[in-house]
């Protein structure tokens, strides 16, 4: 059994899983999906033959298109009837998937979803490179689209993203990092393209302004669930791979609370292989046993949880159509995944 399977029940992290899933919501987009997928496929071509093989390596990865799906799901929750969603959709991929091609280098990880990383297979100039380049494009679809009011949600999500990368750099290794800090970095790092996907269907359809800042704000709770959760699953998942942020000494919730709440061997234990690096083959699994008996997995799912009733609350201000029951299956999805 794992660690997360022991502690779901207490929360009611299972109460969901049978709807919790991304089926009803891909059917609604899926069309719309095959199009952004062929956009971003044109779109990440180029006469540089290693540009389009690292590109597809990490683009084709197996990640669901949780991003461009909010674009798109956004845009259909609003009654948008035109196409400008596709392109943009594609350009919230190509962010992404640059941000995934730095994060790589900058964490010198070996593999992501099991595979090889870019940098692993290409070496870590490539990938930069590579994932410059996918940002320029996205820059080129901002631009093309016309929208001044586009280009500033999504180049200002770019730039705080980049900032929580380098605020991520300074806090590596540091267990005195508050819980503040902590949230802002994953605001910053995950939450605000959440947020700016969804919130750009709401300008494209000209909506109101509560409108945008509706989904605005459920995209930016649904980032944090998403990132609490999957900070949790690194401790917790039954996956080949797993571990990453721990081999990495990066600080996220659960550590935080384990280190608060352990006493002078414990924190000792946190020095060494957080802090210090200096790690065994047995720490991992120390670890998960010192989690566990804190209680930090289920106080960060607990808070994943209170992010994902919020954004719950987000989506209560439009109509019960298809489209809000699928994103809100998704919101429960996102926190109930076990893998």
């Amino acid at each position: 059994m794992s660690v997360i399977t022991s502690i779901a029940p207490q929360f009611g992290l299972y109460n969901h899983c049978c709807r919790s899933n991304f089926d009803a919501l891909h059917t609604l987009v899926k069309d719309d999906l095959l199009d952004v997928n062929s956009t971003i496929i044109s779109k990440m071509q180029s006469s540089i033959e290693l540009i389009p093989q690292i590109a597809g390596h990490i683009v084709t990865s197996g990640g669901k298109r949780l991003r461009p799906m909010l674009t798109l799901a956004s845009a259909g929750l609003v009654g948008y009837e035109g196409t400008r969603h596709i392109d943009l959709a594609a350009c919230v991929e190509f962010i992404h998937t640059a941000t995934l091609l730095h994060d790589d280098v900058v964490d010198q990880s070996n593999l992501r979803r099991g595979q090889g990383t870019a940098n692993a297979v290409w070496g870590n100039q490539a990938s930069v490179l590579v994932g410059d380049f996918l940002l320029s494009r996205a820059f080129q679809i901002m631009v093309a689209d016309g929208s001044l009011k586009v280009l500033k949600i999504l180049s200002d999500a770019s730039a705080v993203i980049a900032e929580g990368e380098v605020h991520q750099t300074i806090i590596k290794n540091d267990l005195e990092t508050a819980e503040t800090a902590y949230f802002q970095i994953i605001e910053n790092k995950t939450a605000v393209l959440f947020a700016a996907a969804a919130q750009i269907g709401a300008v494209i359809a000209e909506r109101p302004e509560r409108e945008e800042r509706a989904l605005e704000a459920f995209g930016r709770n649904l980032g944090v669930a998403f990132q609490l959760t999957d900070d949790v699953l690194d401790y917790s998942a039954e996956q080949l791979i797993r571990g990453d942020d721990f081999r990495d000494g990066k600080i996220t919730l659960p550590v935080i609370l384990a280190y608060a709440a352990g006493n002078d061997e414990e924190r000792a234990f946190w020095r060494r292989t957080i802090g210090d690096l200096k790690q065994n083959e047995e720490d991992l699994t120390h670890a998960q046993s010192l989690m566990l008996h804190h209680g930090t997995l289920s106080k960060t799912l607990k808070r994943a949880r209170e992010y994902a009733n919020a954004a719950h609350r987000n989506l209560s201000l439009f109509a019960p159509t298809a489209h809000r029951i699928a994103m809100n299956e998704v919101i429960d999805f996102c926190v109930d995944r076990v893998y």
